[in-house]
């Protein structure tokens, strides 16, 4: 098929499966993570649950591969793996671009849609120029939709949240607490968190702020996700929160806090900066809402130093694979798990290795997608897993033991120079895990996500080779077998 068909056949199928989709053969286009068909994409939004059916929106830009006035773009899945593309669904209006946000099912229909209204809470994004100077108001908004995402009709009475005078009041996510009876909204408010709560999602109240002498403070706080989770029949709180700049490794990376809530303030057990992936590639992270006691997660595949740069053409972004959340105790703290869901596990086959103990494993022909699982690998002494190929494009993941830390080196990857601070190593300090753990890869074309010990400590990290990786090097020494699994063709 000649390219100009491409271009007609989007034009055509108004809905297309991302997943392995033959007629796109872009080079850089992952192989089981979600990309939009062209154009740009960023944070997800309103990810919720309904009628069998996972909506992924997201910020999307129809009109340009780079950031620009901002919708809502539309997917949906049955697994989380498998995703179907769906039409535009929030467009700018007279206040404003579409930002981001979250969406819930109105089960009680106490906003007055109907019963079992989808509705999206959103920032409008106003913008203007007085004396010559560019002028932001932010006031958030809400939509309905009464056939399951597929239309959305907004709220006459929109903002339903004004602008209390400050320059970034944006992304709020919206949960249902169950003691106070309530909506609670999560919104960034610069470098903190304002809590809002409502009846009805019209009719909204301050309840309180958090985060001014907590966490990590480079850059502005965004994109904020408060949820309960249980730990040994335990009420626990999670406020998740974005931050730019100011990542470990530098840029956009995100955050988490974990306490207790009332319905009213967020009050976090310490003071302790803890990451929810040490790498630079997985930002703006946030949950499905109803999905029952689970705890969905993606992230945006990328990082505000070099997003709008990359050297990808008609699409700009990627999805993070989907992660399930949950909690786990080390050194007399909770921490947040994030691992892969395990829908994944359907797309891949195990093949099996010349020998199971070798250090040499063959990759090529497997199109850069597949997965590597080591058991009990040993961190008394230090290792490395070196990916490369005949045009000596090299990637490699280590665990230094001296410095006791894992790091992410893409230094020495083929397309570099579209920005400075793009070729870098990424460190992820080890606080938690002890002399043996498993570590698990998920390699998918131009992106690498590592999971030490299930998901205890993560990394994310684009890369962009002009081959695919054909050999891979391990050197170290651990116990268990090597288990390469590859993408089903």
């Amino acid at each position: 098929m000649k390219k100009k068909s491409h271009l007609l056949l989007y034009l055509l199928l108004p809905t297309l499966v991302a997943f392995g989709q033959k007629e796109d053969v872009e080079k850089f286009r992952p192989l089981y993570h979600f990309t939009p068909q062209q154009n740009w994409m960023n944070d997800p939004n309103g990810l919720v649950y309904h009628q069998g059916l996972y909506h992924l929106f997201y910020q999307y830009h129809p009109y340009s591969s780079k950031w620009g006035p901002m919708h809502w773009g539309h997917a949906m899945s049955k697994d989380l793996v498998d995703w179907e593309h769906r039409n535009t669904a929030l467009y700018p209006d007279s206040l404003g671009t579409i930002f981001s946000g979250s969406a819930i099912v109105d089960k009680d229909n106490t906003a007055g849609f109907g019963p079992d209204a989808l509705i999206a809470i959103y920032t409008s994004n106003h913008e203007s120029r007085i004396n010559g100077k560019r002028k932001r108001t932010q006031t958030q908004s809400i939509a309905y939709s009464l056939d399951n995402g597929v239309t959305w009709t907004k709220y006459a009475g929109n903002p339903v949240l004004p602008n209390p005078g400050k320059s970034a009041f944006r992304d709020p996510k919206v949960i249902w607490h169950d003691n106070s009876a309530k909506w609670v909204m999560s919104l960034t408010a610069g470098d903190s968190i304002a809590f809002y709560g409502s009846k009805n999602l019209k009719d909204w109240d301050k309840l309180s702020d958090f985060g001014r002498d907590y966490g990590a403070h480079g850059g502005v706080w965004e994109c904020p996700d408060l949820f309960k989770m249980d730990y040994k029949g335990k009420e626990v709180w999670v406020l998740i929160v974005s931050l730019n700049p100011g990542g470990p490794n530098g840029g956009s990376a995100t955050q988490y806090f974990i306490g207790d809530f009332d319905g009213k303030v967020f009050q976090a057990y310490d003071k302790e900066t803890r990451w929810l992936d040490w790498g630079t590639d997985n930002y703006a992270g946030v949950t499905w809402s109803n999905v029952g006691n689970r705890h969905l997660l993606i992230g945006w595949m990328s990082n505000w130093q070099y997003a709008n740069v990359v050297p990808t053409e008609k699409w700009r972004s990627t999805m993070t694979t989907v992660r399930e959340l949950s909690l786990f105790e080390a050194n007399g703290k909770l921490y947040l798990k994030n691992f892969p869901i395990a829908g994944y596990d359907t797309k891949f086959k195990r093949q099996n290795l010349n020998s199971p103990d070798t250090n040499e494993i063959d990759i090529s022909g497997l199109d850069n997608a597949f997965k590597i699982s080591m058991k009990n690998v040993d961190l008394t002494k230090g290792f490395k897993f070196i990916f490369d190929n005949k045009m000596n494009e090299i990637l490699t993941f280590q665990y230094h033991k001296s410095h006791n830390y894992f790091a992410i080196n893409r230094a020495e990857t083929g397309l570099i120079a579209f920005n400075n601070n793009f070729p870098k190593k990424m460190i992820a300090d080890n606080i938690i895990v002890k002399d043996k753990c498993d570590i698990d890869i998920y390699m998918d074309k131009t992106s690498i996500e590592v999971f030490v010990d299930g998901g205890k400590i993560a990394m994310t990290s684009l890369f962009f080779n002009e081959n695919d990786f054909d050999h891979l090097t391990i050197e170290g020494s651990y116990s268990g077998t090597a288990i390469l699994s590859v993408l089903r063709k």
